[in-house]
């Protein structure tokens, strides 16, 4: 186990931080949770439109997305954390010197396991499951692993806790998605309506690139 951590850590400081500060401010974007508001709300536009005026089955599906959140991300903060209480690499006294931190942004004392991989990936595992779009399911998976990657360019998570953050996810995600199955039955998800937050997931990305090329010339 010690050799598994120590490997852990010695991974975390090969793909931490860069000598760029346009990619730093790219990454403190793509990190922000507000920066995928537009995202939420267009999958909420999707399942408006699908199922339109049946009131209840677009709150069951807002429950499923709000129990996914639950599962994935408050388990792990209020319970997981506090209990492993495992630093975070920016807060771990033996290689806290070493990360690249950037903005001084250094995330709370523990990191296991992290909340920002198990809850977008429950979200993208549902909503996949749910809308059956393949690449749809391309644009939402790679946008979990995006914010999986933001957290190791920090510093703030080792790839052992965006590992397991996955795992526990794709637990929750399906695990949700299985009980909206017996609860009700999933409609078909017209294939126009999917295009708009995939257009919405690569303007964000925009967003984040030409953001950061302003605050690099301020």
């Amino acid at each position: 186990m010690e050799e598994i951590i120590q490997f852990d850590k010695q991974l975390l400081l090969m793909v931490n931080g860069s000598d760029s500060v346009f990619l730093d401010y790219v990454v403190l974007t793509l990190t922000n949770a507000k920066t995928w508001i537009p995202l939420y709300l267009s999958l909420f536009y999707v399942v408006v439109m699908t199922h339109k005026p049946n009131w209840r089955d677009i709150l069951l599906i807002l429950g499923a997305a709000g129990l996914c959140v639950l599962l994935a991300g408050t388990v792990d903060d209020s319970i997981v954390k506090p209990l492993v209480a495992r630093w975070r690499p920016t807060h771990d006294p033996e290689i806290g010197m070493l990360v690249d931190v950037v903005n001084d942004y250094r995330g709370g004392n523990y990191g296991f396991f992290s909340a920002h991989a198990s809850n977008t990936f429950s979200i993208a595992l549902f909503f996949s499951l749910l809308m059956r779009h393949r690449l749809f399911v391309i644009f939402m998976v790679c946008w979990s692993l995006i914010n999986c990657w933001t957290r190791l360019y920090l510093g703030v998570h080792y790839p052992g806790d965006i590992t397991v953050g996955l795992i526990w996810g794709a637990i929750v995600g399906y695990s949700v998605y299985r009980l909206y199955c017996r609860i009700t039955i999933p409609a078909r998800y017209d294939r126009k309506h999917l295009y708009v937050p995939m257009a919405v997931l690569g303007l964000s990305i925009v967003y984040a690139l030409i953001r950061a090329s302003i605050m690099t010339m301020a």
